[in-house]
This record gives C-alpha cells, sequence and structure tokens, in this order.
C-alpha cells in the first residue's frame, strides 16, 4: 500500500464534501483527496502545474467546486 493515503488509513468516501479543516484556501483538494483516496498534495501538485503550465481551466474548475460544493 502506498502512503499516498488518507490519514486515518480508510476507504474513500462515498460522497465529495470540502474539507475546510484541513484545507487551505476553500478546502477543494482536501476534498477532492479524502474523496479519490489520493493525498492533497497531488491533487495541489496537480492543480498548480496545470496552470502554471497555461492550462486555465483548473482555475476556473477550482472556483466552480468551491462555489458549487457545500
Amino acid at each position: 500500500m502506498s502512503k499516498l493515503t488518507r490519514k486515518n488509513g480508510g476507504a474513500p468516501q462515498n460522497g465529495f464534501r470540502l474539507d475546510k479543516h484541513d484545507g487551505k484556501v476553500f478546502g477543494v483538494c482536501s476534498g477532492l483527496a479524502n474523496w479519490s483516496g489520493v493525498d492533497a498534495l497531488i491533487w495541489r501538485l496537480g492543480f498548480v502545474g496545470c496552470t502554471l503550465l497555461g492550462l486555465g481551466m483548473p482555475v476556473l474548475i477550482y472556483l466552480a467546486i468551491a462555489l458549487i460544493a457545500d
């Protein structure tokens, strides 16, 4: 098993929710990490990497998830 798992080591949760307690900005990457079972750092690096490479969609997707999710 990889070290890139959730903090509690359990299975990914069923529904997506923002994780404002462990989140940095809106809790989107932490929520995606809890939902998918992948470490939040990987999600954050993915969003930052795509944004720096000139792909502007991650910023819009991030803001949409932050506004739509509870």
